[in-house]
């Protein structure tokens, strides 16, 4: 009986752009994105601050601003 030799198998090779690590250009801050629900929740507070205090607005601005304030880049 004959045994056979186990065929090995090579890696691909690297080419220049296949070695490169490609990385976004925004910066991380380790907090998560806030989901639609929590974005819902802090525009609704916002509107009820907004409202009490007298001021003009829309829900639109409020969504926004709540978005602006839940990833950190607040007013």
């Amino acid at each position: 009986m004959k045994t056979q030799k186990a065929k090995t198998v090579s890696k691909p090779k690297k080419t220049s752009t296949s070695s490169k690590t490609v990385r976004s250009k925004k910066a991380t801050t380790g907090k998560s994105v806030p989901n639609e629900d929590e974005i819902r929740k802090k525009a609704e507070e916002i509107y009820h601050k907004r409202i009490a205090s007298g001021k003009d607005g829309t829900a639109i601005d409020d969504w926004y601003t709540a978005e602006e304030l839940l990833k950190g880049s607040g007013k």
